[in-house]
This record gives C-alpha cells, sequence and structure tokens, in this order.
C-alpha cells in the first residue's frame, strides 16, 4: 500500500511539472511572438524577421510564416516573401490573408508564369489545396464510415425506399471517401517529396545538362515558382511552364 501511495505520488508530482513546464513553454511562445510582432510595427523588419524565424525553428506554424512573409516583404526580399507565403499556404491552404499577399508578391518579380494546364485539373488542384491533408484524411474516412452504415442498413431493411435510399447514400458516400482519398494523397505525395521551389537568386541560367558546359536554354529570376523533377548531385532539373532544364541547387529552396 506504502508502495502504491509513493507510485501516486510520483506520478502526480510528474503530471505537475510537466503541465508546468509546457504552459511556461506557451507563455514564452507567446511573448515571443508579441515581441516580433512589436517589433514589425516599429519597423525593425529585420529583427522581426529574426523572432518569426527563431520561432519557426520550434514549430511550424502558417501564421508564422505568414508573418515573415511579410516582413521579408518590407525589406523587399520578394523571393523569401513569396517562399514564406506559399509555406503558409502549404500548412493552411484556405489562408486568405496569405493568398492576397502572395498574389501581390508575384506580381511585382520579373517572371509571373501562369501554369496552362487543362482546366480540369487546375479546378481538380484548386479543390485539393482548398483543405488539409488532416481535414482531407478525416472527411474520407466519416464518408466510409456513412457508407459502411448505408450498407447495413441496405442488407438488414425491410423497408423498399429504406434500402434503395441506403443502396444510394452508400455508393454515393463510397465514392466522395475515394475523392477525399485520393486528395489527402495527393498532398501528403506533395508534402513529404516537396518538389516544389521558389528560386531566390537575382537571375540563373537554366541548362541543358546537369554541368556548367552546359548550353543556356532560358533565363529565369528570383521569386518564380519551380516543379523539382529530378536531383543529380548538386544539379535539379526544373520545370517552369512550358520550359525544363537544370539548375544548381544552391539556386533555389523547397517550399
Amino acid at each position: 500500500m506504502k508502495y502504491l501511495n509513493n507510485f501516486g505520488i510520483s506520478v502526480y508530482r510528474y503530471i505537475v511539472i510537466s503541465v508546468f513546464f509546457i504552459c511556461s513553454s506557451a507563455l514564452f511562445a507567446q511573448d515571443a511572438f508579441d515581441a516580433a510582432n512589436a517589433a514589425y510595427a516599429d519597423g525593425r523588419y529585420e529583427e522581426a524577421a529574426a523572432m518569426y524565424q527563431s520561432l519557426l525553428d520550434e514549430q511550424p506554424d502558417a501564421t508564422l510564416y505568414y508573418n515573415l512573409g511579410n516582413a521579408r516583404f518590407k525589406q523587399g526580399e520578394l523571393a523569401q516573401a513569396i517562399l514564406n507565403y506559399e509555406r503558409a499556404l502549404r500548412l493552411k491552404p484556405n489562408y486568405k490573408d496569405a493568398q492576397y499577399n502572395l498574389a501581390f508578391a508575384q506580381s511585382r518579380i520579373t517572371d509571373n508564369i501562369v501554369e496552362q494546364d487543362f482546366f480540369l485539373s487546375s479546378w481538380a488542384r484548386t479543390v485539393r489545396n482548398n483543405l488539409s491533408e488532416r481535414t482531407w484524411w478525416s472527411t474520407s474516412i466519416g464518408l466510409f464510415i456513412c457508407a459502411l452504415i448505408a450498407l447495413l442498413l441496405f442488407l438488414l431493411g425491410r423497408e423498399l425506399w429504406l434500402r434503395k435510399t441506403a443502396f444510394h447514400v452508400a455508393w454515393i458516400a463510397l465514392l466522395f471517401s475515394l475523392i477525399a482519398g485520393l486528395n489527402a494523397g495527393s498532398l501528403h505525395q506533395r508534402n513529404t517529396l516537396r518538389n516544389e521551389a521558389i528560386i531566390t537568386q537575382g537571375v540563373v541560367n537554366v541548362k541543358s545538362s546537369p554541368d556548367r558546359s552546359g548550353t543556356d536554354l532560358f533565363t529565369i529570376h528570383e521569386g518564380t515558382k519551380v516543379t523539382i523533377r529530378e536531383t543529380l548531385g548538386e544539379w535539379v532539373n526544373v520545370r517552369v511552364g512550358s520550359n525544363e532544364g537544370w539548375m544548381k541547387s544552391g539556386y533555389l529552396e523547397r517550399i
């Protein structure tokens, strides 16, 4: 009995200490966030950017990326501003402020290239990006459960109207569960591979082969968004618009 009492006291102390440290960390993070916001409001953009980056090193967050993007934009660093707006949208796809500021920053760069996709592909990607990966997974699981319940009603129901309704609900729910699962998988692949990047170098000559002697195919400028197709040592094969070629990996940062 004494052993159990001591064990209970130890667990209680552990919980109290854990709660204390969690609360202290949260308060410290909030104080650092408020200090960064104050620095930004005072026009100390470089200091604010450093504070936001320090917080991001601890925990990625859409609001922090957005604020860091704003600070970089105020410093005239368009490529870094675009990069951080994109990172904010990767975590929170329907972040309206980040969408607006990203579009504004993109309008200020030299190569404001718009992807020319088949309209159905573009529409499907827009729908996919409106929700987060976690939301799509939750939606897929919820619809699948609904489909199973409807299937049981179809198999066990006695009324004809109930069985007909359950049958239609089952296949519709199963179809949309599959679509939601595919969207979640697509976002997971995008977030895992991180094959989208922003050019951070002022001017980059994209070459025909992964070496300095390759022929210059076209030129892109900082702030341009590219898709990484292949990596070979310090070289990456990128696609932008309908163009494709090789460049040094140090000239870009992955979103």
